[in-house]
């Protein structure tokens, strides 16, 4: 196994790509933690025909990755974003919270948001906190034409 980095660049994470498939001509699955890097994966797989014997997976925006994720045979069949409806929403709760005093942010706290879902502040792996919202959404060649003008 091998981590390549394309360095959010597009013309790097092709040549990462290219240079992966080379090295292991029997590699399954590229994941891109990047939007760049999985459109990018995407497109050289899908470009040299390689839908079904490479899945591409990984953080990808819809608007950029639609076209690689429907037919019957998608370089990409399934990735991942955290929902910035939900960032936003989450945020805004917090916001009210820290306004209205009741949150500072400290490791430990919690708060129950309007829609009566329940968040901790949690320590972050850069010594800050932070609050997670939960899981990433996922966008499938069933859902992907719905959210691809939205983001």
């Amino acid at each position: 196994m091998e981590v390549a980095y394309g360095d959010d660049e597009q013309q790097k994470s092709v040549d990462q790509t290219k240079a992966l498939l080379q090295n292991y001509p029997n590699l399954k699955v590229i994941c891109a933690p990047t939007t760049v890097g999985i459109a990018a994966a995407s497109k050289v797989i899908s470009d040299d025909g390689l839908q079904g014997k490479v899945i591409v997976t990984g953080l990808g925006l819809p608007s950029e990755m639609a076209e690689f994720m429907t037919g019957d045979n998608p370089a990409c069949p399934y990735m991942f974003l955290w929902n910035p409806i939900d960032v936003g929403r989450v945020a805004a709760y917090t916001l009210i919270e820290m306004k209205n005093k009741s949150l500072t942010g400290a490791v430990g706290e919690s708060f129950t948001a309007g829609n009566g879902t329940k968040y901790e502040v949690t320590e972050a792996g850069d010594g800050g906190t932070e609050i997670i919202i939960g899981p990433p959404f996922e966008f499938n060649g069933d859902n992907i034409e719905d959210w691809k003008t939205v983001y």
